[in-house]
């Protein structure tokens, strides 16, 4: 278990193993949320990340004749 620190400015560093194992990078965005009295930081994705996730999916959708 790593134990980190609040800085006097509510800043904290993320430990290096924490880090790598998340494969987090400078300037990536996390959302803080708290839950359950503790606070948990989720890495944000760019949205261009998306692109591509649903490669093969079917987009011949059946429409209703006035929904063209």
């Amino acid at each position: 278990m790593t134990i980190v620190t609040i800085s006097s400015r509510y800043q904290i560093v993320i430990p290096k193993d924490v880090r790598e194992k998340l494969a987090l990078r400078p300037g990536q965005k996390v959302q803080a949320l708290p839950f359950k009295g503790r606070v948990e930081l989720i890495p944000l994705d760019p949205i261009e990340a998306a692109r591509g996730f649903v490669r093969g999916i079917d987009t011949t959708v059946p429409r209703d004749g006035d929904r063209l």
